[in-house]
């Protein structure tokens, strides 16, 4: 089968191009610089140069495809203000491009890669599929998201044959998200104090999204959404079972918000320093007591899903980047 693909350079898309090429399908990437996607091409994917805003390389790209899949999009909290044009461009306006070629086309099966983040915060709550959406208030992000999640939604209205996944917060070998740094510093030994403890996640491994993706490519009914998770927890927990695994102490010390609220002017210059992103009024709204809690029960229940724990996906991800024995040493 033919599969034209947008964000195969990224991490989950990387990923999913691989396991793609491993069942025997076709794969055409969107990239936007071909000399940076030279892994996909050693693996046999044919790349089509251009950007979300391309439409007429993206129109190429899908010909006589049988899937489309859209999981192309700017992730970074804590953007500033001057980004957001350029997160808009690649969030809601690539969405349109995608999926609204994919419509023309009349492509037999599309599949959008959303996130949980479009339900904001759910303020303790777990919620499923059918939860609201949210409002935009904790990022940029999220509101973009949200967006784009209007977008692919009315597409399907117009009949486009599409389903719908949501990832919860994706880590794995390689993340080099705000995530893969909590990870990565504690390990290191250079997470002294944990900022957010209460940020609460459904922590979820990259390889088992790629396996969702596959799945509701197979058992996935169009018009619906499956959200992709692996365990609900916090930050604190997060932390908490990596000293378990690596025989760590978690750490003592809790950095207050209230301090970070206080030195927000001061982001684009304190914010490197502490490891974190330059708007620090964004990452404080979007983190601290934050949730983004939802279920993936229906994808367990329709698609045969079977996501790994916490712990052992930590394991997994320690192991495959060679820090398991290290860190416990």
């Amino acid at each position: 089968m033919k599969v034209f693909l947008t964000g195969g350079t990224g991490f989950i898309g990387g990923a999913l191009a691989r396991a793609l090429r491993d069942r025997g399908d076709e794969v055409v990437a969107l990239v936007r610089t071909p000399a940076r996607a030279r892994e996909l091409a050693q693996r046999g994917v044919t790349l089509v140069e251009g950007d979300l805003g391309d439409v007429a390389a993206i129109e190429q790209g899908m010909q006589g495809a049988g899937v489309v899949i859209h999981g192309a999009a700017m992730y970074e909290v804590g953007i500033p203000a001057g980004d957001r044009p350029k997160m808009d461009e690649a969030n809601v306006r690539g969405t349109e491009n995608v999926l609204g070629a994919a419509l023309r086309l009349k492509i037999p099966r599309a599949l959008y890669i959303s996130t949980v983040g479009v339900f904001g915060n759910t303020r303790g709550q777990v919620v499923d599929e059918n939860g609201p959406l949210g409002d935009g208030s904790t990022s940029w992000y999220e509101r973009t998201k949200v967006e784009a999640h209007r977008v692919a939604r009315r597409l399907l209205e117009q009949g486009l044959p599409l389903v719908i996944v949501q990832p919860g917060g994706v880590y794995g070998p390689g993340d080099h998200s705000q995530l893969g740094n909590i990870v990565h510093q504690f390990v290191a030994g250079r997470l002294p104090a944990m900022a957010f403890p209460d940020l609460g996640i459904n922590f979820v491994h990259r390889d088992d999204v790629v396996a969702g993706i596959l799945l509701a490519l197979e058992k996935g009914r169009p018009g619906e959404a499956y959200v992709l998770g692996g365990e609900i927890a916090t930050a604190q927990q997060l932390v908490e079972t990596l000293a378990r695994i690596t025989g760590r102490r978690p750490p003592r010390l809790t950095m207050p918000a209230v301090l970070l609220k206080m030195s927000a002017p001061l982001g684009p210059l304190l914010a490197p320093r502490l490891g974190f992103p330059p708007n620090l009024r964004e990452l404080i709204s979007a983190s601290d007591g934050v949730t983004y809690w939802a279920r993936h029960d229906k994808a367990m229940r329709e698609l045969g899903y079977a996501p790994r724990g916490l712990e052992q996906g930590l394991r997994d991800t320690l192991q495959a980047e060679g820090l398991l024995q290290n860190a416990a040493a």
